[in-house]
Formats: C-alpha cells, structure tokens, sequence
C-alpha cells in the first residue's frame, strides 16, 4: 500500500491514481498495433481535456 510522509498514516490518494493511470496507459500500450502509442492516444487513454481555444472573429469588409 502507499502511505503518505507526515501526521496522517493511509493511502496517498494522488500516489492511488497515478498508479490507476499508469495501469491504464499500459493496458492501452499492449493492445496498440504501434511500437508506441502516440500522444493523442495518450490524450485519449488519460481523458485529456484540452480548452478550446478562441477564435477571432472573421473580419469582413464592413463600414461599420
């Protein structure tokens, strides 16, 4: 089990989940087709959520 350094003994819940994570993108590594699995996939496998980015309004010829 992991514990955490200091006043509280128990699990470490972030430790937990980068071990939960790790599983994940290793289940995803063997049964990739690919020698390595690429960064979307990745993306993909840990639920990235990237932020949208804005884009600028198109530009017109008006006089306005």
């Amino acid at each position: 089990m992991v514990s955490r350094r200091g006043s509280a003994p128990g699990p470490d819940p972030v430790a937990l989940i980068e071990i939960d994570l790790y599983g994940e993108l290793m289940i995803a590594a063997t049964g990739a087709a690919e020698e390595r699995l690429s960064p979307d996939r990745i993306d993909e496998v840990l639920r990235v959520v990237r932020p949208r980015s804005r884009r600028p309004a198109p530009q017109g010829d008006s006089d306005g």
